[in-house]
């Protein structure tokens, strides 16, 4: 997935699921939205500074509609709530022609002090960040 903020509150991807990631025939797996929810909305701890790396705590999912796989889909974070250590963000999966399909909440908290990663995030991680 590429991401992209808008560098306030938002991340926002483009991507398309493969086939490999279905659960029932033709839909994406439940879990992989998830995953994918979980993923960018992680990323809204990064807008303003790259090496402020959260853990997600609480995730709620709904899933509203059926994800089809192999179909550009629009995927958006938003976060709502900067409180210290602790953040709340929202993420949804848009269908192509707009349909809101999955939706979740989630309550974020920078990891712990003692962790670090050595050397360029987006070396380590194998990120690559323009600016």
């Amino acid at each position: 997935m590429t991401f992209y903020d808008d560098g306030d509150a938002m991340v926002e991807s483009h991507y398309t699921v493969s086939k490999y990631y279905e659960g029932y025939p033709g839909i994406v797996h439940g879990g992989v939205q998830a995953a994918i929810l979980d993923e960018i909305v992680g990323r809204v701890s990064l807008i303003e500074n790259f090496h402020a790396f959260m853990m997600s705590v609480h995730l709620d999912v709904k899933y509203r509609y059926p994800v089809p796989i192999e179909e550009p889909l629009r995927i958006v974070a938003i976060r709502e709530q900067l409180r210290g250590r602790f953040t709340q963000a929202v993420g949804m999966i848009y269908l192509k022609d707009g349909t809101l399909a999955t939706e979740a909440s989630l309550n974020l908290v920078q990891l712990p002090d003692d962790f670090h990663l050595d050397g360029d995030p987006a070396q380590v991680l194998g990120w690559r960040v323009d600016d």
